[in-house]
């Protein structure tokens, strides 16, 4: 059956990435999941992804979680738009970390560029501005810190306070997402 909305959190697979900055969007979905779900994740090969049915209100949704690495996000995010027919602009959420907002902070948007995020870059690549998403802020990495190196070490325990802070807003912000979709 065809959901209303996916809900795609972009990461890394691995249990080497699960604790990091970059899968934020990962820990997103885990968050919807528990309060949402209406199967088990389990793996589904032809989304490149593994994923869950939920039920947010009255709307089916498919909660995602890309295997391909943050840079290729797009395979898996085209396999599902084009299984299902889905119109990025309407029919997705991406959830993502964004090293341009101060740790913690909750951003969505309806539409925008990829700002420095790979994963966004390879969506945008495709679909253009036009898909909606909400980032996680990470803040920025201090001194000149090399960036790949910095996404994918773990936050510190004040960065990790904040994050967490921040995951127990998700549930609500995707739930009125999906209210204003209906």
């Amino acid at each position: 059956m065809k959901p209303s909305f996916v809900i795609i959190g972009i990461g890394n697979p691995g249990e080497q990435y699960a604790k990091t900055r970059h899968n934020v969007g990962f820990r997103a979905i885990d968050n919807i999941a528990e309060k949402y779900k209406e199967s088990e994740e389990k793996d589904i090969q032809k989304f490149l992804a593994t994923g869950q049915e939920a039920i947010i209100e009255d709307a089916s949704v498919l909660l995602l979680k890309p295997t391909t690495f943050v840079n290729l996000s797009i395979n898996s995010v085209n396999r599902v738009v084009d299984f299902y027919k889905l119109n990025p602009a309407e029919d997705i959420l991406i959830i993502c970390d964004d090293i341009d907002l101060p740790v913690g902070e909750l951003r969505l948007r309806e539409k925008g560029g990829p700002g420095t995020h790979n994963g966004l870059r390879s969506i945008h690549s495709l679909y253009g501005d036009d898909f909606p998403r909400l980032r996680i802020g990470l803040g920025a990495p201090s001194n000149g810190e090399d960036l790949s190196a910095w996404v994918l070490s773990t936050p510190s325990p004040d960065e990790e306070n904040k994050i967490n802070k921040s995951m127990n807003n998700i549930s609500d912000i995707v739930r009125d997402f999906v209210l204003s979709r209906l």
